[in-house]
């Protein structure tokens, strides 16, 4: 892999493995033999995953030679609370670097990138501290470049570059625009703050002014049913937390939660 600065400078590309997070997370530890403790801006790339996955528990769909399977090693010397706002920060980057293909996206808050309303690509970060500092933060990045086909519970709700575009995407081209993006976000974020990425993040929105239902928390054991709050998404508030106001005016911080347009 080459990129122009420092993210990605050190990588491995795996013709398969179970999730790239997981390679990079190990990696990060020092635990990968022969390979020391991933530095800042390492990324791992895979060809195809067997266990790839995205928020909430979800596998993701990994079919190999079809897709960008994407994961990157930061340290930022942050604090942990300070760290949400970059998964934001992330779609932005992603967003441009899907605009340079001539595709015009939409960000779904909090982690997904949508082409006429189907899903193009989404992200996932994963934080690990040490103490009350941060250790590093894996970010994982799954994009469907070339998928021609999808299996048969995400072919009316996901879409692919090559399919929009009637073309092949070349994954290495597509690779530098995505670190170079992310570099410049990843430093204003960390550096100004979320105010620079929640602006260009709602520029990138559809949705906000439009009625959502939100699922909040995470995934509900046997016999638990997970709450639901219906509303218009009226704004993300200075975390990036989304803010959504019920029908009888009522206005809630959704600070975790999956979003339905």
């Amino acid at each position: 892999m080459t990129a122009p600065g420092w993210l990605g400078q050190v990588s491995i590309t795996l013709a398969e493995c179970g999730s790239t997070s997981d390679v990079a997370a190990s990696w990060a530890r020092g635990e990968l033999e022969g390979q020391g403790r991933a530095p800042h801006g390492a990324v791992v790339i895979a060809d195809a995953q067997t266990r790839g996955r995205g928020r909430l528990g979800r596998s993701w769909h990994s079919p190999p030679g079809e897709s960008l399977y994407f994961s990157a090693v930061l340290r930022p010397t942050l604090e942990p609370r300070r760290i949400p706002p970059l998964t934001l920060t992330a779609a932005v980057a992603l967003a441009e670097a899907v605009l340079e293909t001539g595709v015009t996206p939409e960000l779904k808050w909090p982690n997904d990138v949508l082409v006429g309303g189907r899903k193009l690509a989404g992200i996932l970060t994963e934080l690990v501290c040490a103490g009350q500092r941060i250790d590093f933060v894996v970010l994982g990045i799954g994009v469907n470049l070339n998928n021609e086909r999808f299996p048969p519970e995400l072919a009316a709700s996901a879409t692919s570059l090559g399919l929009v575009l009637g073309r092949r995407i070349e994954r290495e081209a597509f690779v530098r625009a995505l670190c170079e993006r992310l570099e410049v976000w990843y430093e204003r974020f960390t550096s100004a703050g979320p105010a620079p990425v929640i602006a260009a993040w709602k520029e990138h929105a559809r949705m906000l002014g439009g009625r959502v239902t939100v699922t909040l928390g995470g995934p509900k054991g046997p016999g638990q049913k997970a709450e639901t709050i219906t509303g218009v998404a009226e704004d993300l508030d200075a975390d990036g937390m989304l803010v959504v106001r019920a029908a009888d005016g009522h206005v809630m911080r959704v600070v975790a939660g999956e979003v339905a347009l």
